[in-house]
């Protein structure tokens, strides 16, 4: 039933995608604050149907950690899920994606057209700086600038060190760091495919102060995401210690 439920829930995120993405290409021709619209009401969809199809619904905690305008945000990541849920979560963020989601039909248009943040791995220190600028001008304009500094989605419970990206961010936009905590890796796969039924948590956590050195800030940021992440999936039964 699992799988039979995760490929009606797929079938359905992707056909809505492409039938909302094509009805709204004309939005794409006016401001921003169109295609944040146009996108967040087919995120209503997509979650709608999540919950409705999967039985998986999700709970924000910590979200008076999060400062008011320019800030930057470290989250962990386990699922496609996160990279679209932000989008609901927060007031008006700019997600650092790989540059191959920005070619790819529909969510690449739409992904460059709310002033996302594409990033070329394999593009050195010019696609460093780049990245830097684009996210120091989005600081400015009061976005949330969303970075998964693992670099990847983890299994529950991998606990990988961070990529350097972050603290060349946290360094150059001279902003607090949130760091956040989830567990949508207990309840869905890496690309939304269902797991089991639950209630994915995301909990931003204390802002990191501006101002570290490089080693102490990612050791600091890395030891809250994860100490407060293994706490939810302990929650979830998923690591040894679960409360009753």
């Amino acid at each position: 039933m699992t799988i039979v439920r995760s490929a009606i829930f797929l079938i359905y995120m992707y056909s809505a995608l492409i039938i909302v993405g094509i009805i709204g290409l004309p939005v794409l021709l006016g401001p921003r604050i169109w295609v944040r619209k146009w996108v967040r009401g087919y995120l209503s969809m997509t979650l709608f149907g999540l919950r409705w199809i999967c039985g998986v619904t999700y709970e924000v905690r910590g979200l008076e950690h999060l400062p008011r305008g320019g800030a930057l945000v470290g989250s962990k990541h386990m699922s496609m899920w996160e990279t679209i849920a932000f989008w609901s979560i927060l007031p008006d963020p700019a997600i650092i994606l790989k540059q191959s989601l920005s070619f790819i039909p529909v969510f690449g248009w739409f992904a460059m057209g709310l002033g996302n943040i594409k990033v070329d791995r394999a593009g050195g220190a010019k696609a460093l700086r780049a990245m830097l600028q684009a996210a120091e001008q989005r600081g400015q304009e009061g976005r949330q600038i969303v970075i998964f500094p693992e670099g990847t989605r983890v299994q529950a419970g991998e606990r990988p060190d961070l990529k350097p990206g972050i603290a060349g961010l946290y360094k150059s936009m001279k902003v607090p760091c949130v760091p956040v905590a989830l567990n949508s890796g207990v309840y869905l796969r890496k690309y939304c495919g269902l797991r089991k039924r639950g209630t994915i948590i995301v909990e931003f956590l204390e802002p990191i102060p501006p101002g570290m050195d490089k080693s102490p800030f990612l050791e600091t940021l890395h030891t809250r995401i994860n100490t407060a992440t293994d706490a939810l999936l302990r929650e979830d039964g998923v690591l040894p210690g679960a409360s009753s």
